[in-house]
């Protein structure tokens, strides 16, 4: 399986301008590691409530490692997918297939047969890391089971065997090896991951990167949070994700800053962590951050070390960022808009007036550029909605097998639309609206969801409100919204029709059935995932 360069994806001139700039870097990912194990040895760099590792630890686990996964016969390109919990031997395993030229395939622990096969078949998966038993659910039965699927698939390595794995099965305890000649280390610029997108539309995509890819995103994000060593971070993100990944690992490591990361995310124990860890930074889908709202006792808990919560991973309410405000006043709310395809595209800093965190979600980082484009490609002019677009350091280097796609995700500029719809003010800080899949079409009206689900949330009734279009023969589509109530709470369509209307709403927006829901289906990384609820509604209209 060939793959994208950066040659393919970005100019010379491009290429020399990231280097001179300091947003990519010669260093490799072993390299950077082996600079915090010389600096401060003996720090401990990551805890998950099991396991930690100081920064010499890490090191030289790491390269043990590689030496056994070397003498298993994986090389230069081969691709290994890992999923497990956010463990600490995560981080050892990701620094040891650098090492040895490996592409790592991160899988989200909530995959299941269906989506772990596919992306073994898509990404040419030739060994597999996975947890034993974890949750009520048997992960190496599951490989076994999906083995005749994936011819490519020839090696199964769990990580905290207990025995109860096939028996082909090799403990990840038992490849840490001597020192091996293991040849050069994969450079900054070589395959490093393929990360899937979360599959919120579709089928997942294999999104391919480099280390200076997702290391620029990185650096430029330490500069925005006011990040340094003295910085613990506190990571509840799924770390075989980009945002767990880049900000749960890649970040604290490359700053010579600790990590801990938790395996399954309860907000109770959440805090606890925190206390415990006495960590300072976060982030997060915005689903965490307002969980662990709802579940904050100020009798019980101190979150007080906490200095800093980025919310990521969907659109940010305003009133969402005012009530974290007012329960947790010594935290700064930040927002960023984000994407697997190139990490960062917009974020508010801490240098940032902190309204912006309200009204926006933030601008594009430095040597980053961001457009609000038309259909065409075309940018619109500020104030106006669009695509959002990117262009700058981060962005991966190709959907793996689909060069289709690729192709049609770039604007004549060279831009990568997102689909994602906002509006960019005078000063260049955009503020997501919605998808372009995203909007209602109601009788010839285009309704973004995003401005009634902004009302919503806002609603005393109200926990979690996902609004979506509904089949109807006569205008084409109907609003439609799901929601999830407080505790003692209820909630009729009439009283909801009421309350939009009192705020201004046009009632063409107005949804015109309302869904009362447990809970709303999520991706790991706390994106609704809009496509069940639009199948949802329409079979039930079907049935009805």
């Amino acid at each position: 399986m060939a793959f994208a360069t950066v040659h393919d994806r970005y100019s010379e001139a491009d290429i020399a301008s990231f280097y001179a700039d300091g947003l990519w870097r010669p260093e490799t990912f072993i390299e950077i590691a082996g600079q915090q194990a010389d600096r401060q040895p003996d720090k401990v760099f990551v805890t998950d409530g099991t396991a930690s590792l100081t920064f010499s630890e890490l090191h030289d686990s790491a390269l043990a490692l590689a030496a056994g996964l070397h003498q298993l016969g994986i090389g230069s390109g081969d691709r290994v997918s890992v999923q497990m919990p956010s463990w600490a031997e995560f981080t050892q395993i990701s620094l040891a297939l650098t090492q040895i030229g490996a592409i790592m395939v991160p899988i989200m622990p909530i995959y299941r047969r269906d989506d772990v096969s596919y992306v073994l078949r898509n990404a040419g998966v030739r060994t597999a890391i996975s947890c034993g038993p974890f949750r009520n659910f048997d992960y190496p039965g599951m490989y076994q089971s999906i083995r005749p699927d994936c011819p490519e698939l020839r090696d199964l390595i769990v990580v905290r065997a207990d025995g109860s794995e096939p028996e082909d099965a090799i403990a990840l305890e038992t490849l840490f090896r001597g020192p091996a000649d293991l040849g050069p280390a994969a450079g900054p610029d070589d395959p490093f991951v393929i990360v899937f997108s979360s599959g919120t539309t579709a089928r997942p995509k294999g999104c391919l990167h480099t280390f200076n890819t997702f290391g620029c995103g990185s650096r430029l994000l330490a500069r925005a949070f006011g990040y340094s060593s003295r910085d613990i971070q506190f990571n509840p993100s799924p770390v075989t994700h980009t945002t767990g990944l880049i900000t749960g690992f890649l970040l604290p490591l490359m700053h010579g800053a600790s990590v801990h990361l938790m395996e399954a995310w309860e907000p109770r124990a959440g805090l606890a962590d925190i206390a415990k860890f006495h960590t300072t930074a976060a982030v997060t889908a915005t689903t965490f951050l307002q969980t662990l709202m709802d579940a904050y006792d100020p009798d019980q808990h101190d979150p007080s070390s906490m200095r800093l919560w980025v919310a990521a991973g969907s659109p940010i309410p305003a009133a969402f960022v005012r009530r974290a405000a007012a329960v947790l006043p010594n935290l700064r709310v930040l927002s960023l808009y984000g994407r697997t395809e190139n990490v960062t595209t917009t974020t508010c800093t801490v240098d940032d007036d902190p309204e912006r965190s309200v009204t926006s979600d933030g601008k594009a980082l430095p040597g980053s550029s961001v457009q609000i484009v038309d259909y065409e490609g075309r940018e619109v002019p500020r104030g106006e909605q669009g695509d959002i677009a990117y262009r700058g350091p981060m962005h991966m280097l190709e959907y793996i097998n689909n060069p289709e796609e690729t192709a049609a995700l770039f604007t004549p500029e060279g831009y990568s639309r997102s689909g994602d719809l906002g509006v960019m003010d005078a000063d260049g800080y955009v503020r997501v609206t919605g998808r372009l899949k995203d909007i209602v079409i109601r009788g010839g009206l285009n309704i973004s969801v995003r401005q009634v689900e902004d009302l919503l949330t806002a609603h005393p009734a109200i926990r979690a409100v996902a609004v979506v279009g509904m089949p109807d023969e006569r205008l084409g589509e109907k609003v439609c919204c799901y929601a999830v109530l407080s505790p003692g709470q209820a909630l009729a369509l009439p009283e909801l029709t009421d309350y939009l209307l009192a705020q201004g709403l046009a009632i063409q927006k107005v949804p015109e059935r309302l869904e009362i829901v447990p809970e709303l289906p999520m991706t790991a990384t706390g994106k609704i995932q809009k496509h069940v609820l639009r199948a949802d509604i329409a079979a039930k209209l079907a049935s009805a």
